[in-house]
């Protein structure tokens, strides 16, 4: 694959698990050809991942500019947090090294829920929809993104909002609901709670809800009640390669 186009990109989704990547037709947010999975070393430390990602994309021979996500807070190319990876990740100039790792070609960074939330809105459940939208992606823990008429605001961390003196997570998390065994009707009263204080705080036209729960989402949405609407992420395991590609563009200079 030769340098990318006006309409295709390059993007990896760095997660807890496997380092995802591919290419991305812009026009549509399709993946063109294969994505490859690599598994994510442990631990996973940033020579370590930065390694993972050099063979992920000589596997494309792609020699153009690339988009990662991560799972921390990332500012300014920066990892100021680290979920699910090393915490040696705090405070790595995560744009330097992966530049340096590709040879010094260019590269944008940003939180992989952020990019999952981009994909989604241009792409997937919140094409077309104006005002706010909101991703939660329920899994280990809550990741967010929140977006207003197309212009994301980086870095929320709604997961860690308190519910009944808790982290929303620690009560509506997935992994919640399989720690303990609950149904879907037990499930969801503590994920209505939280939307009902995101609404309180800020109006949102549209819910999405991502993670691994989305692909049932016909057993658990309808019993939500809350007032704001909520879809199912439509894009899954593809939005964080997606919403990487679209970042390519304002990737710095090396």
């Amino acid at each position: 694959m030769a340098r990318g186009t006006d309409k295709h990109a390059f993007g990896i989704d760095i997660g807890g698990t496997g380092v995802k990547g591919g290419v991305v037709d812009l026009s549509t947010g399709a993946l063109v050809g294969e994505r490859i999975k690599i598994a994510t070393p442990h631990p996973a430390t940033p020579e370590s991942v930065a390694g993972t990602v050099e063979e992920l994309v000589s596997r494309f021979s792609w020699d153009g500019p690339v988009g990662l996500t991560l799972p921390c807070v990332i500012k300014n190319g920066i990892a100021l947090t680290a979920a699910n990876v090393d915490k040696h990740w705090i405070d790595t100039d995560a744009r330097a090294l992966f530049s340096t790792a590709l040879g010094g070609r260019q590269v944008a960074v940003l939180n992989d829920a952020d990019a999952a939330g981009l994909a989604e809105y241009h792409y997937g459940a919140g094409k077309d929809v104006s005002g706010i939208v909101i991703l939660l992606t329920f899994g280990t823990g809550i990741g967010s993104a929140i977006i207003h008429d197309g212009v994301l605001l980086p870095n929320t961390e709604f997961g860690h909002m308190e519910i009944d003196g808790h982290d929303a997570e620690h009560r509506a998390a997935a992994s919640v609901k399989e720690e303990k065994g609950l149904s879907w009707k037990e499930w969801t009263p503590a994920v209505s709670k939280f939307l009902k204080k995101m609404e309180t705080l800020f109006w949102p036209d549209l819910f999405i809800a991502g993670g691994g729960v989305s692909r049932n989402a016909d057993q658990w949405i309808h019993l939500l009640d809350n007032t704001t609407k909520v879809l199912p992420a439509t894009l899954r395991n593809t939005a964080g390669i997606v919403g990487a590609a679209m970042t390519v563009d304002s990737a710095p200079a090396p």
